[in-house]
């Protein structure tokens, strides 16, 4: 179990714990920008501090790339098979979006998230892939990244296609006898069901967020407009008036810096974890699709075997030649089939504590989320009304 504090941007630093007990604290800072035109990239300085046995040393320093994060996410989506792997942001194909400050910091808190998710969470930890990616050099990742291909190669409405695909009911004809080649237990749909509903809500919040901060920006545009051409006014006029219209014209223009800086917290505390949560809820539905296709081969291989058994006790009442080699095969691939029900139920068990755990961390970070919003709201909301006031015996001295 990891004994690290945490800041709320997701990071691990370091612990205040004795040093006997064991930490990893990883950091994801300094990006910068590498390479020109369509081959430009994002690298990262990823700082890794941990008293792990299986690690080079207290202190590691790497520079990563953002598809060296799309080989971990891979490697750990096709080896973990029930855990719900943290999700990547988003990768942006426009250029003047991709290399803009605002793009590269928030990508750069999503990825920082991500890898710190994955060194907290009891099993991920432990994995050598995570080892590799927080201290092998640059050239043996780009040599794994070269070797390598994931699941999350596909476009995301690929894998929506996929995933309404294991919705849909479908029945086989297994010996005369219809059998479901999904799930249909109550707690399966209603882990369906609840993670549905999930991704509808969470989306609606996010697109709502996003509106909030482009309004929060729009007005904070408008009133530095406005403060201008109330400063020009005001060199139009007399002494009196002018003095006031030139204060109103100031004071819009500070308003205006508070919006936009306002609208920037809004955006990196209170839309992105939206969004965050919104891509989490996507890699949950990966994994349902992954047990959905454990399932399927599993009734298949059952329906296989009960063929197999079939054919094996024809040839043994006809005495054929042929039983051994039967025999043989019968076995092998009941072998294959009593693995992919282990693998099977591990599955679902892992699924039925990571379901848990996912919804006490969403409570925690979406309660965070939205405490943040009305904080941020209500100081607006005060110094905008603080500033206003502070005009009004100015401004009514004019209009008397």
């Amino acid at each position: 179990m990891i004994t690290a504090q945490r800041s709320s941007s997701g990071s691990s630093l370091s612990p205040r714990s004795p040093s006997s007990q064991p930490y990893l604290s990883v950091s994801v800072t300094d990006p910068v920008k590498l390479g020109n035109g369509v081959q430009s990239y994002i690298s990262y300085r990823v700082i890794t501090k941990t008293n792990f046995p299986d690690y080079q040393g207290p202190e590691k320093i790497v520079i990563r790339r953002y598809s060296d994060f799309i080989w971990l996410h891979d490697r750990l989506f096709e080896k973990y098979k029930g855990v719900f792997i943290p999700p990547l942001p988003e990768k942006s194909t426009v250029e003047k979006f991709r290399f803009s400050a605002e793009f590269i910091e928030l990508r750069r808190q999503a990825l920082d998230i991500f890898v710190n998710r994955i060194a907290s969470h009891n099993e991920l930890q432990q994995s050598e892939d995570l080892r590799t990616f927080l201290q092998a050099d640059e050239e043996t990742m780009e040599r794994l990244r070269a070797y390598e291909t994931g699941i999350f190669t596909k476009k995301p409405t690929d894998f929506m296609q996929i995933f309404k695909d294991v919705q849909t009911k479908v029945s086989d004809v297994i010996l005369g006898k219809e059998k479901p080649v999904e799930e249909s237990n109550p707690e399966y749909e209603k882990l369906k069901h609840y993670i549905f509903e999930l991704e509808n809500h969470l989306a609606e919040a996010q697109k709502h967020a996003y509106r909030l901060v482009k309004r929060h920006r729009e007005m904070g545009q408008s009133l530095s407009d406005f403060g201008k051409a109330a400063k020009l006014l005001g060199a139009c006029e007399g002494e009196s008036l002018g003095k006031a219209f030139s204060d109103l014209g100031t004071k819009s223009e500070t308003l205006s810096a508070r919006l936009q800086k306002e609208a920037h917290q809004l955006l990196m505390n209170f839309e992105e974890p939206l969004k965050d949560y919104v891509r989490a809820v996507q890699s949950i539905k990966a994994t349902i699709v992954e047990r959905a296709n454990a399932f399927r081969h599993q009734c298949e291989l059952a329906e296989t075997i009960k063929l197999k058994e079939i054919n094996l006790d024809k040839l043994m009442l006809t005495r054929s030649d042929k039983v051994g080699e039967a025999e043989i095969e019968y076995n092998e691939l009941k072998t294959e089939g009593e693995e992919a029900t282990r693998s099977f139920e591990t599955m679902v068990r892992m699924m039925n504590e990571e379901i848990v755990r996912f919804q006490d961390q969403k409570t925690l970070d979406i309660g965070v989320a939205f405490h943040e919003f009305a904080k941020g709201q209500a100081r607006l909301a005060n110094s905008m009304a603080d500033a206003w006031r502070s005009l009004l015996p100015k401004l009514e001295a004019c209009s008397s």
